[in-house]
Parts: structure tokens; sequence; C-alpha cells
């Protein structure tokens, strides 16, 4: 089994997370509160998923939805046990194999600097739980892990890459540390896994594009 070594220097501030029926929040010790990023990011595929919903069935949909996000929840699971030296718990064949398909994927990451650490920015006015921030071959990167039913096309997820980029501004924002990779690995379902990388100040316009949208329409 890999082991992977751990930067335990950081002494960031907690975060209380808040769901609501119109998203996520969370909330600093001072009583701020900020939009989660897959809140406000929401809005870049909505118009799709409306279609979506439409065309299948709303029952169909939410139905696909919450087998999707079931999948993700496990994998990130296995991930966080696997990533922090701990045995994986296993509870099905499927969920074993989604996850083999990525470990050699995993083995390329190592001094890890956090593991679903909530951040937040007051520039950006966002928050989230980042996936992992580690070097990923030798270099510092955020690294974000999905599933999918299929594999995807770079030009399909550039909401990914905008989440991943604020993760990046606000880990730079809280500790000072840089961040300029931006790694997404997808497990994808009965193929081969797949994995981008990319440069966060390439989503930067798109991400404050969607911000402002955001702040616009919910007047947050």
């Amino acid at each position: 089994m890999q082991h992977f070594n751990h930067v335990n220097n950081l002494n960031l501030p907690l975060l209380n997370q808040i769901n609501t029926d119109t998203g996520r929040f969370y909330e600093t010790i001072e009583g701020e509160k900020f939009p989660s990023i897959t809140t406000v990011l929401s809005l870049y595929n909505q118009k799709y998923i409306t279609e979506w919903k439409s065309r299948v069935g709303e029952e169909y949909a939410n139905k696909i939805a919450s087998q999707a996000a079931k999948r993700g929840t496990i994998l990130h699971e296995n991930v966080e046990h696997y990533l922090s030296n701990r045995t994986v718990p296993f509870v099905s064949f499927r969920q074993q194999e989604l996850f083999n398909s990525i470990q050699p994927l995993l083995d390329d990451i190592n001094n890890i600097h956090c593991l679903e650490q909530r951040l937040f920015s007051r520039h950006l006015k966002v928050a989230g739980t980042v996936d992992c921030i580690a070097e990923h071959e030798n270099r510092l990167s955020v690294i974000d892990f999905k599933t999918s039913s299929k594999t995807k096309e770079k030009s399909n997820i550039e909401n990914y890459f905008m989440q991943c980029s604020a993760y990046a501004i606000m880990y730079e924002e809280m500790t000072g540390i840089p961040i300029q990779k931006i790694v997404i690995i997808i497990a994808v379902e009965d193929d081969i896994p797949q994995i981008f990388i990319e440069k966060r100040d390439n989503f930067v316009k798109s991400l404050l594009y969607y911000r402002n949208l955001y702040r616009e329409e919910k007047n947050v």
C-alpha cells in the first residue's frame, strides 16, 4: 500500500456548513456567510439540467441524480481513507472496481496539505470544501475527484475547472501559498478513468462571471 506524507503545518479557521433549500452556505466564526462554490456554479449548467428533466421526467431525473450523488460520496470517502493511509472500507464490488480504476492516478499524489478542507475567500465571497491540496507529480495542485457514468469532454466540464480555480484562490488568500495547477480525476463507470490538468488563471475570468451572475440573481 502506498504511504502518503502529510504536511500538517496549517491552522485554518473553522467554518460552519449550512444546508438550505436554496443551496449550501458556510459561516465563519465572525458570522460572515458565504455561498458554496458548487451552489454558485450550479448556474453553469442550469439550462441543460432543466431541459434534461423536461425530457426524461422529474421522477427519473431525481433518481439518477440521487444515484450519482451517492456514487460520488462513496468514492470520496474511499479516496479520503486511502490518502489518509487508512484501510479503504469497500462495501460492494462495484465501488471497489470504481476506486481501483483511479488508484494508479492517486499514487501520483504526495505531500498532502489538506483533505476535505473547508475554505473561503472574502475577495470572491464564496466558500467550499476542497477535495485535496497536495503535490501532483511534484507540483502543488488543487485536486478534485469526480465520478461519471460516461466519459467527459473538456468543453463540457468548465465548471470543474472554475470550482478548482476558486479553491486555489481561497487557499492562497488564507495561507499565502499560491497554486496554479488544477487536476481533475474522474472515475468512469465501466471505462478507463480520465485526468485533466489545467492552469488556474485560465478559468478565473469565467469564475468571476458566474460569481457576479449569482450575486445579481440571488442578491448574495
